[in-house]
């Protein structure tokens, strides 16, 4: 039952695992975090993937992709990879430099989608490890600084608005919405919510000239998408947990929990 691109514009899960820095997500797309994080991104060593233009690496047996060819690589379909995972690294000498062990860790990270130990390398000084199966539909993403996550989370949620249908002005010329950027401190205060499972319904906003509401349902844990596609069906049409509240005058964002 699986929904479509259309669908995960319009759907957030978020599932934050804190203690081990990482984030079980459906709905953020490699070319959204591309988007927004491209400036904290050096190079990638890629442990999963179908790109054609990366270059190889003889050290790790892995092909990875300079900081000039990310562009390229944002522009991809990468969720008709499958598999699609990689690790960040600051300079290619230290690739070198890696042992078999922390090869081997690696490529279970890549395989597996698991680590055997928390995966952020003094040797790569990575900010990230990036894994996933059909990219945007099932995501699991180490940050060496949740604070980084709480950014993104804030960026998407303010494009998906953006990219929602064109609202008709003079001369029914079609204008694109502008919403007031989300701040983190706000999304902050869902971590609980984050921590047990959220979904952040963009496809049930409610609006009116005054106001803007995001609906927010706990919906648990889950590695299956399809299974939390379902629940979260089922929660939707029952009232919601919380809401993000944008007031269109004051142009401030609020969460109110139910």
């Amino acid at each position: 039952m699986k929904t479509g691109n259309a669908d995960m514009r319009d759907l957030i899960y978020v599932h934050l695992h804190e203690k081990e820095r990482f984030v079980i997500s459906y709905g953020i797309e490699f070319k959204e975090f591309y988007h927004f994080l491209k400036d904290t991104i050096s190079s990638i060593l890629l442990l999963k993937h179908q790109f054609e233009d990366g270059e190889f690496h003889p050290h790790t047996m892995l092909d990875y992709v300079p900081k000039q060819k990310l562009e390229k690589l944002s522009r991809q379909d990468v969720e008709d990879y499958g598999d699609f995972s990689w690790i960040d690294f600051e300079e290619t000498e230290a690739l070198d430099l890696l042992e078999g062990q922390t090869i081997a860790e690696l490529l279970y990270l890549g395989h597996i989608k698991d680590h055997l130990r928390v995966p952020f390398y003094q040797q790569l000084n990575n900010k990230y490890a990036y894994l996933a199966h059909e990219d945007g539909w099932f995501n699991k993403t180490y940050y060496k600084n949740l604070e980084t996550f709480y950014s993104l989370i804030c960026d998407v949620v303010t494009s998906k608005l953006s990219h929602l249908k064109m609202e008709k002005v003079l001369f029914g010329i079609k204008k694109k919405r502008v919403y007031t950027p989300l701040p983190k401190q706000t999304i902050m205060a869902l971590k609980d919510f984050m921590k047990e499972g959220m979904v952040i319904s963009i496809q049930n906003i409610i609006q009116n000239r005054f106001r803007l509401e995001i609906p927010i349902w706990i919906i648990g844990d889950f590695a299956n998408m399809d299974s939390m596609y379902e629940e979260y069906e089922k929660k939707s049409k029952q009232n919601c947990d919380a809401k993000l509240i944008l007031d269109k005058k004051t142009k401030e964002w609020q969460v109110v929990i139910l």
